[in-house]
């Protein structure tokens, strides 16, 4: 453990965590804003505005079980240094930067879990893996697009009823409107979860300098400062991966948006309730999915479907392999 770390590479290394967040809410602004662009309820350069406030009052909903898990369920604490961490954030942060360009919506969320996962277990094999923490994380990569998928497909169920007398006319107008509101609990259980990751970073980071004392906790400052870099990366969007997200699984209509947003945020709300941190890419795409294959199976593109699957995939060993390589990479140099 670096115990005399100064603070010139502390403050480095909690800029670098920032950079991620920041990625993060580029990469992912797609998750939030997506199907209310698709359905041209917002348009993108509102609809960024939109989700990145909600993004940024999350910290005042939900508590800090997801920041928790990360900071002491995924790895020891003990293995935790300076390079452990640098490691961990090469690992996502380069596998965010080559699925951006590629446009493919794969989770940031489950790259820091690989990036912690490869940096931890290159200096202190298998025992430095939470397995209790790591397992329930692993879990979540299938549930979570499942509960999103039955949610949304639940909800398209129901509001078909329920609008049955209504004029197709009066349902679209009004799922516009309700999309509003759908759209803004996603973007809420996005930032309620997604910048808690690296909050969890930064904290377990200061932990294992001694910043922290004996206690393991969530300064307030690092709370802002997360939650302020996901909001500005969502501010700057993420277009291409919106169109795929949006426009290339299935096309929806104003009803569908909100059934897909309403049962992605409740699913989102109850894993970070639970202290969870699931994919939101993974959620949204199930939910997407979900109402697609409500309407008929053939509405939904599998081969973009089942792409995306794939990234799912590759993500965690994918950026464990690059996290892996930093550590061994900085341990040569030194």
């Amino acid at each position: 453990m670096d115990a005399t770390l100064g603070l010139p590479i502390l403050t480095i290394l909690i800029a670098v965590a920032l950079l991620f967040d920041f990625l993060n809410g580029l990469h992912d602004a797609a998750n939030s804003i997506a199907t209310i662009v698709s359905t041209r309820v917002l348009r993108p350069q509102y609809a960024v505005f939109w989700a990145a406030f909600f993004n940024f009052v999350a910290f005042l909903v939900f508590g800090l079980h997801v920041a928790n898990t990360i900071g002491t369920g995924i790895i020891e604490p003990s293995v935790v240094d300076a390079t452990v961490i640098f490691a961990a954030l090469v690992g996502a942060i380069v596998w965010n930067v080559i699925t951006w360009a590629l446009g493919i919506p794969s989770s940031s969320s489950h790259a820091l879990i690989g990036g912690l996962v490869g940096a931890g277990m290159a200096k202190a094999g298998i025992s430095a893996a939470v397995w209790s923490g790591l397992s329930k994380t692993l879990l979540a990569i299938v549930l979570s697009p499942l509960v999103g998928f039955l949610l949304a497909l639940v909800l398209v169920a129901i509001v078909s009823w329920l609008s049955v007398r209504s004029t197709p006319f009066a349902v679209d107008r009004a799922f516009r409107i309700l999309q509003f509101a759908s759209a803004s609990l996603y973007s809420l259980g996005h930032g309620g979860n997604d910048a808690q990751k690296t909050m969890g970073i930064i904290a377990v980071l200061l932990y294992s300098q001694g910043h922290l004392g004996d206690k393991f906790e969530i300064p307030f400052w690092v709370v802002l400062a997360c939650q302020s870099a996901m909001a500005l990366g969502t501010l700057m969007g993420g277009w291409r991966i919106v169109r795929t997200m949006g426009l290339r699984i299935t096309k929806l209509t104003p009803m569908q948006g909100f059934c897909a947003e309403t049962g992605g945020a409740v699913t989102l709300f109850m894993a970070t309730y639970l202290g969870v941190p699931v994919s939101t890419t993974h959620t949204i795409t199930g939910a997407i999915v979900g109402v697609g294959a409500a309407r008929r199976l053939s509405a939904v593109r599998w081969n973009v479907a089942s792409s995306i699957v794939y990234a799912w995939v590759i993500t965690i060993p994918a950026s464990a392999a690059v996290a892996a390589a930093s550590y061994w990479a900085v341990q040569i140099l030194k």
